[in-house]
């Protein structure tokens, strides 16, 4: 089971579910054609989709396209459940980024049919997070900047002041929803640029200049 690396050791917890949100950039649902949502769009990846970041990405033979998808991750050192607003911001235990991947074909597939997405977007290895920072060191949770270059060229770059619903409203709203523990990891949606992987692709992902790493894919 993967467990979350948090200013370079062991988080206390295994890595639980992880609770993610569709079209949290109005940019990145126009390039898919759907519309802006009136409410958060959530879904929810397995333990079993978390894996690691800096160790090469081997992509699901067989099942068509798969794109990468940006995001800021976020870990959870508190349990909340119909938290207020005022009670995320102590639950968070840190800040890092995460790829979710998605079999784009699939997923296509299953939205002509009316029928969830989970084969699209939980498969195991969906959800590669790199090493967390502590929480403390982000000054402005809704001015973080992030990037993904892909071969050399800048292939998504995002601001967390440009989400529908912003992070602390966001994990406030899940807690509504579903009890959040502590090790479950909240991926708080990708910006404009995402697109399909191939076996070669060398990849950098940035965080404000606090996070830093570079990885492969593989077939």
């Amino acid at each position: 089971m993967f467990t979350a690396t948090l200013e370079g050791q062991a988080f206390s917890q295994p890595t639980g579910k992880i609770l993610c949100i569709g079209r949290n950039y109005a940019a990145h649902a126009a390039e898919l054609n759907n519309p802006v949502p009136d409410e958060p769009v959530l879904f929810l990846k397995p333990a079993d989709a978390a894996c690691d970041l800096t160790k090469a990405l081997v992509l699901p033979v067989g099942c068509g396209s798969v794109h990468h998808e940006l995001e800021i991750a976020i870990l959870i050192g508190e349990p909340l459940k119909n938290a207020p607003e005022g009670d995320v911001e102590s639950a968070i235990a840190g800040v890092g980024l995460g790829l979710d991947l998605t079999l784009r074909d699939v997923q296509s597939g299953l939205k002509e049919k009316g029928l969830p997405w989970e084969r699209a977007k939980s498969f195991d290895g969906a959800c590669p997070l790199s090493p967390f920072i502590s929480a403390e060191k982000i000054a402005d949770l809704t001015a973080i900047n992030f990037s993904l270059t892909r071969n050399g060229q800048i292939q998504q770059q995002g601001c967390s002041g440009d989400m529908l619903n912003p992070i602390i409203p966001l994990i406030a709203h899940m807690s509504r929803w579903f009890t959040i523990n502590s090790g479950d990891v909240i991926m708080t949606g990708t910006p404009t640029g995402v697109g399909p992987l191939e076996a070669g692709d060398q990849l950098v992902l940035e965080l404000d200049g606090l996070l830093k790493f570079e990885t492969g894919v593989q077939r």
